[in-house]
């Protein structure tokens, strides 16, 4: 029996979380396993992140990827429900583009992405959709909040409604790992 390893990369696009070429160096934990997670951050095209799995078996080995954007914050949780802890690395974009990708360590040896739907592929999810989500990690549960904007453009502001999707990470087509909707809510703000 083996147990998986994962790592989500989440590129967000809010200006207000990077700040210009400070380093990121961050550990965190659930127990006695965790990660190590380090960026430059010296530009938005190019960096090198590199994570560093801590309490885990001596074969895993630390993971070093490029990316476009810089890292700005990291969170721990169990996303598999296999009793090891995986980790969601929040970007910004150079774009200023909203994406997630995900990568993990099935064997301790490769790494393989765990996929983050594009929300503009779902009809009914993507209604009054312009970006400004919001993320939070509880319990294994990926929640995405956004505001609901009326279909007309020519309106800026958005409704008085965001809509909150609930996101778990579940095997997908030929084994592969990806996050899946489960539930979606649009709820009514002050």
């Amino acid at each position: 029996m083996y147990k998986s390893l994962f790592f989500a990369f989440l590129f967000i696009s809010v200006a207000s979380f990077g700040q210009k070429g400070n380093k990121y160096d961050s550990t965190v934990k659930m127990g006695k396993a965790g990660y190590r997670v380090t960026c430059m951050n010296r530009s938005l095209d190019r960096n090198t992140l590199n994570i560093r799995p801590i309490g885990f078996k001596s074969e895993t080995r630390e993971a070093s990827l490029e990316l476009r954007g810089r890292v700005v914050s990291t969170e721990i949780d169990d996303l598999n429900n296999d009793g090891f802890p995986d980790i969601i690395i929040f970007v910004i974009d150079a774009k200023d583009k909203l994406s997630l990708f995900s990568v993990g360590s099935r064997d301790n040896e490769r790494i393989e992405p765990i996929y983050f739907p594009d929300i503009t592929n779902d009809m009914q999810l993507s209604k009054g959709y312009r970006g400004k989500d919001e993320y939070e990690l509880v319990e294994g549960v990926l929640f995405r909040k956004f505001p609901i904007f009326e279909s007309d453009t020519t309106i800026k502001t958005p409704t008085n409604k965001v809509r909150q999707i609930m996101y778990r990470v579940m095997i997908g087509d030929q084994g592969s790992w990806r996050f899946k909707s489960f539930r979606s809510v649009d709820l009514v703000v002050n």
